[in-house]
């Protein structure tokens, strides 16, 4: 009978593969530290405000310029981008994604389905800041993040919109 350590003996593929967790601090530890002005908005940013709710991705709206220094601060968690910031800036978004993905908004403005022009430039001089185990988030303000889900508005924005609504008038826009 031959044993593992028999010459000639092939050991066992087991087919297990490692991959480190991600951990949801670094990231946003490297976008903090990147320099980029970058929102978490989407339903993390509603997670983040206490809301429970689940989804399996990130998104975020930068400003147009910072494309490049965003993609630089997560290229160490191997998190890569789709296309180049020019390409970004002329189509408005592009996905950095490896198992995780984040939609990252590239424009300086985006009109909403019922007409309302958001400027970035005016939602980042209303954000707030939120602690994230440490590290500090930047989340549009209540009404901000509202006029977000109105850049598409689909069933589960307007759904998101109710609880920020709700939200709001529990505790103000705070």
């Amino acid at each position: 009978m031959a044993t593992a350590g028999d010459p000639g003996q092939q050991a066992p593929i087991l087919g297990i593969v490692e991959h480190e967790a991600f951990e949801e601090q670094d990231l946003f530890r490297a976008i903090a530290s990147s320099g980029a002005r970058a929102l978490l908005i989407g339903r993390r940013a509603l997670i983040a405000l206490g809301v429970p709710l689940l989804t399996s991705d990130y998104d975020l709206w930068i400003d147009a310029d910072d494309a490049s220094r965003l993609n630089d601060a997560l290229e160490p968690l191997e998190l890569f981008p789709s296309c180049s910031p020019e390409e970004a800036r002329s189509r408005g978004r592009y996905v950095l994604e490896n198992d995780e993905r984040i939609d990252v908004l590239v424009a300086k403005r985006v009109t909403t389905v019922d007409g309302v022009r958001v400027a970035f430039d005016d939602v980042w001089q209303r954000r707030r800041e939120i602690d994230v185990g440490g590290v500090p988030v930047a989340l549009p303000c209540i009404d901000d993040l509202i006029a977000t889900k109105k850049f598409a508005a689909r069933a589960r924005d307007l759904d998101d919109i109710a609880l920020l609504e709700a939200l709001r008038r529990e505790h103000g826009d705070a």
